[in-house]
């Protein structure tokens, strides 16, 4: 099976999230681990952030929040991602 995600380009006027129909995805940390569990959409919603924050033209230190509040399922610890220097 393939999967054929779009990027979004990132304009220099903020992080634009793009979200797979029916995603699901819950954070938690247990004895000291981060757990990240994904349905099939969530999962390919989660690399979309991941590679749209990976372009050259995002400056290094840009970060996204994901929290119950945003995008994550109720009870979820927050997630923060962030890109540094390579």
């Amino acid at each position: 099976m393939k999967i054929t995600v779009e990027i979004p380009e990132y304009s220099g006027e903020g992080f634009r999230h793009e979200w797979e129909d029916g995603f699901e995805i819950e954070t938690k940390i247990m004895d000291g681990e981060i757990v990240i569990s994904a349905n099939k959409a969530g999962l390919i919603s989660l690399a979309k952030q991941l590679l749209t924050l990976a372009q050259d033209s995002v400056p290094v230190h840009h970060h996204f929040h994901l929290d119950e509040y945003n995008a994550l399922e109720e009870g979820s610890a927050h997630l923060i991602m962030e890109k540094i220097p390579s």
